[in-house]
């Protein structure tokens, strides 16, 4: 009977995750690209302005709130963050549905990055890190099948609700989704876990002293961590931010073409997910970080490859299946070099400073495409950012040797 409640609760609480990403970050964060070419058609805003809204509301919320949502979600633990969060993401796509003045595009959108502060990755990677004694990778992998699923969906649904409602609607319509899927969920989740300090990897060793985020920081492992994902995190963001832009305006596609793409990518990821969480759990996490970073990198030139449809399938496969374990290794890795007293707050200034860098690459490659004529400048940034991405997390650490001082000793268990 105890087994069978553990059971039901792991599953309660995976669901949750999975329902707070796939409405936050997959109908929020991959939806709201969708709308951009019509603001551009309608306002007639560039896609430096368009992209804007993304960039300066992240640089902002990011500094300002990131480390404060990590604090929070190590004080009073995630369920609370994620409440509000999901209520800001859901009614800030309201808002932006409504908007025609410059002020509330920025406004809905600094509401919507706060909203994925403290709706989206950093408190469902702290929920289930804290929940999951072992197989933590395959129940992140699982979690994040939400991102790949909402954002597979959210093409053909805000093309349906377009045709029907205008894109104004539509976008309203997926704000109150958002709500109306994750909140209930998020409300009636136990959110303190089995074990709050509890090893990443079976057969660790116990950690005998409560972490100092202190020391985490002065080691060269968390400055190599957190470049390589803002490298990895800036190629991904800026090819997501752009992509229906591109194909859409660019290249000539259709609503419903454009979608299909758009979709392709967003289905892959799951596949990608489950694969990299199911290698998570069985190899170094490092080497499977670097596989995904290698997949961006090596996706992102078909795009400038050609504008046949197999080129574009092509890209849509191996760009999904590296955007399918982007998000859902950082934490893994930042587990297995610091251990999960102090994942919290590692996590809110990793995830601080990726937010600066999908904030940032979007908006430069709008602004080399406005003074190009042409996506190509922009687009090979991005392949060279996410090479640097890759390097920075191929030097490393192996493996996490004991610490002196007996912090945090989560050393990998080889199966």
């Amino acid at each position: 009977m105890s087994d069978t409640r553990s059971r039901a609760r792991d599953v309660q609480v995976t669901a949750t995750a999975f329902a707070a990403l796939f409405s936050v970050v997959g109908l929020a964060l991959y939806g709201l690209p969708l709308y951009y070419d019509f603001m551009v058609r309608e306002f007639g805003w560039s896609r430096t302005m368009v992209t804007s809204g993304n960039a300066l509301s992240k640089l902002i919320v990011g500094p300002v709130f990131g480390f404060g949502a990590g604090w929070i979600v190590d004080r009073f633990g995630p369920r609370r963050l994620m409440l509000a969060g999901i209520l800001m993401a859901g009614g800030a796509l309201i808002g932006l549905g409504a908007m025609s003045a410059v002020w509330a595009f920025y406004f809905f959108y600094f509401l919507n990055a706060l909203g994925y502060v403290c709706g989206g990755p950093l408190p469902n990677q702290v929920l289930l890190a804290r929940w999951f004694e072992r197989a933590r990778g395959k129940a992140m992998g699982s979690a994040y099948l939400g991102i790949g699923l909402g954002g597979a969906i959210v093409p053909f649904l805000a093309t349906w609700l377009t045709s029907h409602f205008g894109w104004r609607g539509s976008l309203q319509a997926v704000g109150v989704l958002i709500v109306v899927i994750a909140f209930p969920l998020a409300y009636l989740v136990n959110d303190r876990g089995h074990e709050t300090h509890a090893p990443l990897h079976e057969g660790s060793a116990p950690q005998t002293a409560k972490p100092n985020v202190g020391d985490v920081l002065s080691k060269p492992a968390f400055y190599l961590l957190a470049l390589g994902s803002m490298c990895s995190i800036a190629a991904v963001g800026g090819t997501n931010q752009h992509l229906k832009l591109f194909l859409s305006l660019d290249r000539g596609y259709s609503q419903a073409s454009a979608a299909q793409v758009i979709s392709l990518v967003l289905a892959v990821s799951i596949a990608g997910r489950l694969l990299m969480g199911w290698l998570a759990d069985r190899i170094q996490v490092k080497y499977v970080m670097l596989l995904i970073y290698l997949l961006v990198a090596g996706s992102v030139p078909l795009l400038l490859a050609g504008d046949s449809r197999s080129t574009m399938y092509a890209f849509a496969i191996v760009f999904g299946l590296g955007l399918g374990g982007e998000y859902m290794i950082i934490p893994l890795m930042a587990g297995e070099l610091f251990g999960l007293g102090v994942l919290g707050r590692v996590m809110g200034i990793v995830l601080t400073a990726d937010g600066v860098a999908e904030a940032t690459a979007p908006m430069l490659v709008g602004y080399l495409r406005d003074q190009s004529g042409s996506y190509t400048s922009g687009l090979l940034t991005l392949v060279a950012t996410a090479l640097a991405g890759a390097l920075a997390i191929a030097l490393l650490p192996a493996r996490r040797a004991a610490a002196a001082d007996g912090h945090l000793i989560t050393k990998y268990a080889h199966r």
